[in-house]
């Protein structure tokens, strides 16, 4: 108890720093209000100093301001090709048969070649100028899809812009696991990430509104419009990137980051048992990534969800098939992208509040996406029927979840933990990147007798994975505990420092 007072009073002594330690936080008295909303954005928001609370509003004031208008600005543009083509493209440049699968093909196949590259990349240059880089040259391309007057244009447009896409997911996620700690990392990668789902919505909108008051205009399509007002609009989004986004915690020059900021990221990382950002990648990485369950379960894992994930980029085409004019097609699929925003945000905001991400996953894939593609499968008479099963599955997106849970498991070492993010993502990319050809061919839409069905068996997929994934992170945990238990201090520090090479 002494002890205990000594502490107390250190800590709370005037002292020339400004600097409080995370460790050396008290429990705070605050009002009731107040608590009940610090538990409910993060859970352990009174136990932090008033200088931790300070490091975490500039993080969400840096972080997420320029990556949440990127990421939007990315899913405007991949909903663009949608809406455009439902718009008057497919007339204007004479596509034909499966033509628009090739362009989505296109920009996946480039998205997916790049994604590993891209962390190897940031982990050696400044995450801040390759992402500025990326954005000027995405905005080029932007511009170009503009001014294409064939097939053939459009595939060498989307391929481009996949390249200049590589890097801002994993980068983005990998950043994210860096500074945030495990009661605030989910939710902010799902607000990070519904802001895709506010990117179609939006592309969706600008497209009904552009074509309607803008088609004709100076002899350009509305959709060709819409392709010049995103590239404007990403100018600016580029801008964002450079001024505000932090590199990591041990290398940010940030400008609105203080020394003591840095101070107090590093001991939050240390607290949480995430090792340093080094850089190395050499044999022995390769052989503790590929040689660990990690790896292969969690890259199959996301394989599965993610492409259990691909019905509402049909949602458009269906309500064309159907008959709904051009304003219903942008529109209904923009509701259900505002209904994935919300659900997006709530499993993560639930996995933070519960500290348990294996039930946020299975849980809503189960009550969503296995039901919605359960109904698409049948095909029922009823168009009201069809219209709710594609909500269904909007409902089911559980991606910021999914990476939180990536970074947790891969806490030890940095650099796995980057290059499994990455290897996650292209991957899955790159399987995308075929798949939609095989069990989305236009010649069978709207009702795509192969793919509401393998839709269906991803996503049941995907959710024994997850348990599986859970059980083996639950029994490696356990191993690490009996090990340290059974070690002298000095062998268990020794092995500590080995695991992290």
């Amino acid at each position: 108890m002494d002890k205990d007072k000594k502490n107390y009073e250190v800590n709370t002594a005037p002292s020339t720093s400004s600097y409080v330690g995370v460790s050396e936080a008290m429990p705070q008295k605050v009002p009731l209000g107040k608590q009940i909303l610090y538990h409910l954005w993060d859970a352990d928001q009174q136990l932090k100093s008033p200088q931790e609370r300070a490091l975490v509003r500039k993080l969400d004031f840096g972080i997420l301001i320029c990556s949440t208008l990127r990421w939007s600005m990315k899913y405007i543009d991949q909903s663009n090709l949608t809406n455009a083509y439902v718009s008057g493209m497919k007339e204007d440049l004479n596509i034909e048969v499966n033509e628009y699968t090739y362009m989505l093909m296109c920009y996946t196949i480039a998205f997916a070649i790049m994604q590993i590259p891209s962390n190897m990349i940031a982990l050696k240059v400044s995450s801040r100028i390759c992402l500025v880089v990326c954005e000027f040259g995405w905005t080029a391309f932007t511009f170009a899809q503009a001014a294409a007057q064939n097939s053939t244009h459009m595939y060498a447009f989307r391929f481009m812009i996949g390249i200049f896409e590589f890097g801002f997911s994993p980068i983005i996620i990998f950043l994210l696991g860096c500074w945030y700690t495990k009661t605030e990392l989910a939710k902010r990668i799902a607000i990070w990430h519904i802001t895709g789902f506010f990117g179609q919505a939006t592309s969706g909108f600008l497209q009904a509104g552009i074509y309607s008051s803008l088609n004709g205009h100076l002899g350009l399509a509305g959709w060709r419009w819409m392709y010049i007002i995103c590239g404007c609009m990403s100018v600016p989004v580029a801008g964002s990137v450079w001024f505000l986004l932090p590199d990591y915690p041990h290398n940010t020059k940030a400008w609105y980051l203080t020394e003591d900021d840095k101070r107090i990221a590093l001991e939050r990382a240390a607290k949480q048992g995430k090792a340093e950002v080094t850089g190395v990648m050499d044999l022995k990485l390769v052989k503790r990534m590929f040689g660990s369950w990690r790896w292969w379960v969690l890259v199959l894992m996301y394989i599965f969800y993610g492409n259990s994930c691909q019905a509402n980029n049909y949602f458009a085409i269906y309500l064309k098939a159907e008959g709904y004019s051009v304003t219903q097609r942008n529109v209904i699929p923009a509701c259900a992208n505002i209904v994935s925003m919300v659900t997006d945000f709530a499993w993560g905001f639930m996995s933070d509040l519960t500290q348990n991400r294996a039930w946020w996953i299975t849980g809503p894939l189960l009550f969503t996406t296995v039901i919605g593609s359960s109904t698409l499968t049948a095909w029922p008479a009823a168009d009201a029927a069809r219209v709710a099963a594609f909500f269904f599955v909007s409902r089911g997106y559980v991606t910021a979840v999914t990476w939180t849970w990536a970074n947790e498991i891969n806490v030890g070492n940095a650099q796995e933990r980057a290059l499994t993010i990455s290897s996650m993502n292209g991957i899955f990319y790159a399987t995308n990147s075929f798949l939609p050809i095989l069990i989305f061919p236009q010649t069978e839409g709207p009702k795509f007798l192969k793919g509401f069905p393998s839709i269906l068996a991803f996503a049941l997929l995907a959710i024994i994975l997850v348990f599986l994934a859970d059980y083996l992170h639950k029994r490696q945990l356990k191993q690490e505990v009996e090990a340290a238990l059974a070690s002298p201090p000095s062998e268990a520090t020794d092995r500590d420092v080995s695991n992290e090479g």
